[in-house]
């Protein structure tokens, strides 16, 4: 029975140094940089951006992790010259205003917009081959 707990104890110990180590390199983890491709939304282009054809915009913050994991997937997205929507971000630290408005309670949010108005929402790290396949249904 001893020799159960020490060892329980012991796979305790080192899964939480593993969980410790994994919580400061992503911590750490710099951004990826922009695509040029992706539109940097504020309080005054937000409405004027959304109204026309298939947006997805993403919510955002520099601090929250998943959402630097979404980085490089909205950067491929658009770049890829057959994903039929424009890719736009919103921090939403600088821009709270907006994110209130459109119910955005957790981040990395994707709201996607058809000629200005929500067509679909995704909470959390998406992969791109689930986005493209949801973007296309709403393609006309």
């Amino acid at each position: 029975m001893n020799i159960a707990l020490i060892i329980a104890a012991a796979l305790l110990t080192a899964f939480v140094a593993y969980m410790v180590y994994s919580v400061r390199k992503m911590k750490n983890m710099a951004a990826v940089p922009e695509s040029e491709k992706i539109l940097t939304l504020t309080d005054k282009n937000f409405q004027a951006q959304t109204k026309k054809g298939l947006v997805m915009v993403d919510f955002w913050a520099e601090w929250c992790m998943p959402c630097k994991v979404m980085g490089p997937v909205l950067n491929e997205l658009a770049e890829d010259e057959n994903f039929k929507a424009t890719v736009a971000k919103l921090n939403v630290d600088h821009f709270q205003s907006i994110s209130q408005q459109q119910g955005v309670r957790g981040i990395p949010t994707l709201i996607l917009f058809k000629n200005g108005k929500e067509v679909d929402r995704f909470v959390g790290v998406k992969p791109k081959d689930f986005l493209i396949k949801q973007v296309s249904k709403y393609q006309s």
